[in-house]
């Protein structure tokens, strides 16, 4: 009966409308820093099975195919793409950004073990002189980074050293050592606002080190890590959303239709 293309079309609307908010948020945080787009899964539902393939008929003849009507889809699961975003210049000597897989690292007392994931390379100083996140909670550098009130200058390399040079010294002097983390299975983190990724049992335990060091990227200073969110693509799947949407309701039109005359040949 037509119930079923009902079903179907309305579990199709209700994906739809989860792959809309996903496109959205992706447009919402394009001049976001270090930002990484997701996009949605989908699956289908179960099948109703009326007639099995390979069943013999009277005549001893094989059905060679099955007749089986599904019953619509679902939305399985985002999915964020890690690609690199593209450089933004800044000059600023706390902007960082890295350069391959890896994240920092910053203390958040609610994240298992104490420690959030970003890619979000830019940083301040806060009025203690540690190095922290420039947003609105002052997320601390974890491990932690102090840098002296006398310093003149910073510099990172791309491993991760930090080096100030003091008032009245001609020498900077290595102050720290910057420590990045990286994941078997990065889109396993869970997905918690402020640019902030949780580790998960799906991600995998962190592997932290210095940057450059076995599959953690090489930092770069004076940068940041541009938005990966493709604007082109985005507005295709807002189009390509848009007609499934059209297509769907149509399909809930026709069945309701068919459905009312049904019920007029019982008059």
């Amino acid at each position: 009966m037509a119930s079923l293309a009902l079903q179907s079309a309305s579990t199709a609307l209700t994906a739809l409308n989860t792959r809309l908010d996903v496109t959205a948020n992706n447009l919402a945080n394009i001049n976001t820093a270090g930002f990484k787009a997701s996009r949605v899964n989908f699956q289908d539902l179960l099948y109703i099975e009326r007639a099995q393939p390979g069943v013999e008929n009277a005549a001893g003849d094989q059905r060679p195919t099955g007749l089986y009507v599904g019953l619509g889809v679902q939305s399985s699961g985002t999915q964020v793409s890690f690609t690199q975003g593209s450089h933004i210049a800044t000059d600023e000597p706390l902007d960082v950004m890295i350069q391959g897989a890896g994240f920092f690292q910053v203390a958040v007392d609610e994240a298992p073990g104490g420690v959030a994931y970003t890619r979000a390379g830019n940083f301040t100083l806060n009025s203690d002189g540690e190095i922290v996140l420039a947003s609105d909670q002052g997320r601390r550098l974890e491990p932690s980074l102090t840098v002296p009130t006398d310093a003149e200058k910073i510099e990172i390399d791309a491993t991760g050293r930090v080096f100030v040079r003091l008032q009245g010294q001609q020498q900077p002097q290595e102050i720290g050592q910057l420590e990045i983390a990286a994941f078997v299975n990065p889109a396993g983190l869970t997905q918690e606002g402020e640019n902030l990724y949780f580790e998960s049992a799906a991600s995998g335990p962190p592997i932290t080190g210095q940057p450059g060091t076995e599959s953690r990227g090489s930092l770069l200073q004076g940068f940041l890590e541009a938005s990966n969110v493709d604007p082109t693509r985005e507005l295709i799947e807002l189009i390509r959303t848009q007609r499934a949407f059209e297509f769907n309701s149509q399909t809930i039109r026709t069945a309701d239709e068919t459905l009312r005359a049904v019920a007029q040949l019982r008059q």
